[in-house]
């Protein structure tokens, strides 16, 4: 009877450890992205002059992303977080317009997420990856930094 419970909880952290690394294998948002300006709509603008994105697999179900760009101004930006996609809001580093971020997974090429600024949620949006997994669109609405109504489609190409 010992030996049926050792290898059942043996199986049981197997198979937890196997579908959490297949979680994030199959998670087609984590690369390197590069904004595409023209095909991009910042409503209201200006749009950023360029931006890049590194998503990498972080624990057993989240991303660390990592932002690098230039603002349309000409000055430098950059933000950090790293979030599970448990829904609950993590921290987002420099970020103008939200300090706080929650993604929830739809399915491999879907997240819904939602951010915070100053603890009231702001913005709500989804991010889609293409069937072929080149083109990464992020589509927001809301209300950003500024307290100006936002309705952004933002498009990434894969690197």
């Amino acid at each position: 009877m010992k030996k049926l419970t050792v290898l059942t909880i043996a199986f049981t952290a197997l198979t937890a450890l196997a579908l959490g690394a297949k979680t994030i294998a199959d998670d087609n948002n984590i690369g390197n992205w590069t904004l595409n300006v023209a095909k991009s709509k910042y409503d209201p603008g200006p749009a950023p002059k360029s931006q890049t994105l590194k998503i990498e697999a972080w624990g057993d179900d989240g991303v660390k992303y990592t932002s690098d760009g230039i603002d349309a101004d000409g000055k430098p930006t950059h933000s950090e977080l790293e979030a599970k996609y448990d829904g609950k809001f993590y921290p987002f580093k420099g970020n103008p317009d939200s300090d706080m971020l929650a993604y929830k997974r739809v399915d491999v090429n879907t997240l819904h997420i939602t951010s915070q600024l100053g603890g009231k949620q702001n913005v709500t949006g989804m991010i889609v990856i293409s069937k072929d997994g080149k083109t990464r669109t992020l589509t927001q609405v809301g209300i950003n930094g500024k307290g100006q109504k936002i309705n952004n489609v933002i498009v990434y190409e894969r690197q």
